[in-house]
């Protein structure tokens, strides 16, 4: 299925390519290759063919060709005065960059192991449950990854195939790294581990991440030890950022560790974020209370077509519930929120359906954030996944130079969602995740 739609949007290219050297043939590189990104992008929102698109473009200068392109493109941006923020990359779609959307269960082809970390019991947990995975120790990861060839698109869709265990040396907390310009929810993160078994089609670490596999620290004593010099008064720590944080909890085992050590700091609360409904640990774990249970939600729908191998809504709802029932607090994130036609009625629909099973005394925190992302994700995110359709609305750069959607629409988005959650409770703690100041005064005034 994604291999049709690679070959039916790198045909749309290809004749875009063609037309405008035929149709402009005067102008020079960059100006063309602009024109390209326009009409691409108009011709697939709009779903008009490419030599009907170019038919109807005015016979104009460059420079006026462009600005009715870009008000076609970017309607809301040109009545914000914003066309002079719109991002245009060289489009890039190539098959050895295509993610195979072909279910499969997880099961690595090899797990690389530090040698100081072999015997751990994290290591041996991971051996029990890959018997024919191969077996590979090295000295150290980093020095590992320097031998290696510059990593790409395509390692990135393979990096399921290969487990890293290692003992973390330093890296083990910081900071939530809260946009430049946006006001910080003051969190902390843990970081357990690094990589996602999980698809989903905005996913940031397809721009981060520099290693082709999965990482797992096996020296959570470690983290222990280092924890009473950083803990700080009421704070909120989670193991989410980098990571899904129960997505292989049945063989890491982290949660049972984790929340057997926050039993002796019950000022602290430490959030596991998930997509997934992988809860068995939890729910035999003996906790005092401060641990919060946190999942990404948005509607049936956006799951769908972009959150692949994730646990369906349903599950998740599920797995909240028994959550609740053990005692959790948990936490809801409709973060990202996605901008699409009837967003307000699905949207509507999934809170006014949480609110029918969750009772707010029940939540720790709710937080609403809408879909950003790094400029060199764009083309990432339309070579992995062709057939998305989040790249279709508007993003420009934002105040803090990432993609966003237009200010009238984040505005719209957080003021609908803040009214439904209030019709509940005044009380819940809700919070705007990254999005800056003037939004939130607006929002919350």
């Amino acid at each position: 299925m994604n291999l049709d739609i690679f070959n039916k949007e790198f045909a749309r290219f290809k004749k875009i390519n063609n037309l405008v050297n035929n149709y402009f043939a005067s102008f020079g590189v960059n100006k063309k290759q602009e024109l390209i990104r326009l009409i691409f992008e108009i011709s697939k929102k709009e779903e008009i063919p490419p030599l009907k698109l170019i038919k109807e473009l005015p016979q104009v200068s460059f420079d006026c060709l462009k600005d009715y392109l870009i008000k076609r493109r970017f309607p809301i941006a040109s009545l914000e005065n914003q066309t002079q923020r719109v991002y245009l990359p060289k489009i890039r779609l190539n098959k050895d960059s295509l993610f195979k959307l072909d279910k499969k269960d997880f099961y690595p082809k090899t797990i690389i192991i530090e040698k100081d970390a072999y015997t751990s019991s994290l290591t041996q947990r991971f051996i029990k449950a890959f018997p024919k995975a191969k077996r590979i120790l090295i000295e150290s990861l980093k020095s590992y990854l320097r031998c290696r060839l510059p990593f790409t698109i395509k390692d990135y869709n393979r990096r399921k195939d290969v487990i890293f265990i290692i003992n973390e040396k330093a890296d083990f907390f910081k900071r939530c790294p809260c946009t430049k310009k946006a006001i910080s929810c003051g969190y902390h993160i843990f970081n357990l581990s690094f990589g996602c078994i999980f698809e989903c089609t905005y996913c940031y670490l397809q721009g981060y991440t520099n290693s082709p596999g999965i990482i797992f620290s096996s020296n959570l004593d470690r983290f222990f030890d280092l924890f009473n010099a950083y803990k700080k008064p009421k704070m909120r720590i989670g193991s989410g950022e980098f990571t899904d944080s129960l997505m292989l909890d049945h063989i890491t085992e982290y949660s049972l560790e984790i929340i057997d050590f926050f039993r002796k700091y019950p000022d602290a609360r430490f959030e596991f974020k998930t997509k997934s409904k992988n809860i068995e640990n939890l729910l035999k774990a003996k906790h005092k209370g401060n641990i919060v249970v946190s999942w990404t939600l948005s509607p049936e729908r956006i799951i769908k077509e972009n959150e692949f191998f994730t646990a369906r809504l349903s599950e998740r709802v599920i797995s909240i519930e028994r959550c609740i029932q053990a005692g959790y607090k948990i936490g809801l994130h409709f973060d990202p929120v996605i901008y699409f036609d009837g967003w307000r009625k699905e949207y509507s629909n999934l809170i006014e359906m949480l609110f029918r099973k969750i009772k707010p005394k029940d939540i720790a925190w709710i937080s609403i954030g809408t879909l950003r992302f790094n400029p060199r994700l764009k083309p990432i995110i339309e070579a992995r996944f062709p057939h998305n359709k989040i790249l279709d609305q508007e993003l420009i750069y934002g105040f803090d130079n990432k993609l966003r959607y237009p200010s009238k629409i984040r505005q719209q988005i957080y003021s609908y969602m803040t009214r439904i959650i209030y019709k509940y409770s005044r009380r819940i703690f809700l919070y705007l995740c990254m999005e800056e100041q003037r939004i939130w005064k607006t929002i919350f005034r």
